[in-house]
């Protein structure tokens, strides 16, 4: 509803602090490498052999980028030679056919979400050929079954391009526009014009995809409240039905690329609650329902419907309508989430190519949940998805009594409690209008292994 956020400039400073996105949990760190294949396929073997099976889910990461973003910290190979993403295609392929082997043909893949890197910097041919392979191995689900997403770069497609990727299958779109600004695009080594994208969001809606998304950055170089205001005004225009407004991470000392931003450019901290005060506002005013964290949707939305309904899940792409899929991580780094375990792949393409050609998954680490982490799971996704907690719900799925299993966790709010975010009853526990942007902060109250000086984490506003 409009009314649950509210945005108290003192409390979103006093708990503005470095802490976990909890697209997972346990959180990535938790993952080690004595996990290792032979675990990964028993846990293949086990969600086969569950009562009712999950449908499957994939996540394909391409690495490859034509030219360097300097805000990105995600895992991308900056090359304008094509034949090396040629030669990925040919191992990703093969990870796909030994993946695949490992799932009953009776399962069907209802999710797919193409990420990198940039997905659109493979041909439209290559794609095809992807999506060949992945069908081959994992049965799609009937079309109207389907949730098919990939992130594109507005400079490496066109209108033609859009209406292609449509017939291949895909049924929603993630357009980076990060900032309209020219001199904040300027400044983070990302051009591309206001026309681009208001031709390929029309594109999109003439290929009646499903549903389209932007995304934006905010806390880049040279960005004031005036500059982004102005790209907000943009964005509202152009009507996309979810925006994602993720919070820049300046961490130079982690990542190289962004030691090529100038320290005299990046605004002060301030700026970013500034910043985000006014997007809460924009969007909000533009009938944009806040679903969490870092995302806001039209009413009508997937999104928003499965909010207010109850079914909203999370999973490594943020927030989802189906997470509950046995998730299928391929490609290098790709992480994957089948029956009780998490696993990622390596991170090199050398290793990467060197495990397939010897006929093995690529498999680096991994974690599997014990019934406390599968408990704690539980009560942070639905802490995060729906903000509030119904204990004699946890208490019957798991066996406990909550309040004494977790009297510890409910001491450490106290604070909060006290600071209006959250109201802790006898039976049930609820987020609070001002407590909405703090949520990674109450679920930390509920993670075992939480040690910020352990792991480096972004910050929780």
């Amino acid at each position: 509803m409009q009314d649950e956020l509210l945005f108290d400039r003192a409390l979103v400073e006093k708990y503005d602090r470095p802490g976990p996105r909890y697209t997972s949990y346990p959180t990535a760190p938790q993952f080690h490498a004595a996990f290792a294949e032979d675990d990964y396929r028993a846990a293949a073997a086990r969600s086969n052999n569950a009562e009712s099976p999950k449908p499957l889910s994939a996540y394909v990461h391409i690495p490859f980028c034509e030219s360097l973003c300097y805000y990105c910290a995600c895992n991308k190979i900056i090359t304008h030679n094509r034949e090396r993403a040629a030669e990925y295609l040919d191992w990703l392929k093969n990870e796909i056919r030994l993946q695949g082997e490992l799932f009953d043909a009776s399962r069907r893949m209802t999710q797919l979400h193409l990420g990198g890197g940039t997905p659109t910097y493979l041909s439209n041919d290559q794609l095809a050929e992807l999506m060949v392979a992945l069908d081959n191995a994992f049965h799609f689900a009937a079309p109207q079954e389907r949730e098919f997403s990939l992130e594109v770069d507005p400079r490496t497609v066109t209108a033609e391009q859009i209406h292609e990727l449509r017939a291949l299958g895909f049924n929603r779109l993630s357009f980076g526009v990060q900032d309209f600004d020219p001199d904040v695009q300027r400044a983070v080594n990302r051009v591309q014009s206001e026309e681009q994208v208001v031709g390929l969001m029309q594109a999109a809606r003439d290929a009646e995809y499903a549903s389209i998304s932007v995304d934006l950055i905010y806390g880049l170089p040279l960005q004031t409240v005036a500059s982004f205001d102005a790209t907000l005004d943009k964005i509202v225009a152009l009507r996309p039905d979810r925006i994602a407004t993720y919070s820049y991470a300046h961490l130079p000392s982690l990542f190289k690329a962004q030691r090529l931003i100038r320290d005299e450019d990046m605004p002060p901290p301030e700026r970013k609650l500034e910043l985000l005060e006014l997007i809460i506002q924009r969007l909000m005013a533009a009938g944009y329902v806040y679903i969490g964290m870092d995302h806001f949707a039209l009413p009508d939305d997937e999104l928003a419907r499965a909010r207010d309904n109850g079914t909203l899940q999370r999973n490594f792409q943020g927030y989802s309508t189906h997470a509950d899929c046995d998730l299928i991580g391929l490609g290098v780094t790709a992480i994957g989430k089948v029956d009780d375990t998490y696993s990622q792949n390596v991170k090199e393409t050398a290793q990467y190519q060197h495990r397939l050609e010897s006929g093995r998954l690529p498999v680096m680490r991994g974690y599997r949940l014990t019934d406390d982490d599968r408990l704690r799971r539980d009560v942070i996704s639905t802490l995060m998805c729906h903000g509030e907690l119904d204990f004699k719900t946890i208490e019957a799925d798991h066996g406990i009594d909550f309040t004494e299993y977790f009297a510890d966790a409910l001491a450490s709010l106290a604070q909060m409690q006290a600071d209006g975010l959250v109201e802790v009853g006898e039976h049930r526990l609820d987020v609070l209008p001002a407590g909405q942007l703090m949520m990674r902060n109450l679920a930390m109250a509920f993670d075992a292994y939480l040690n910020p000086a352990e792991a480096r984490y972004s910050r929780t506003v």
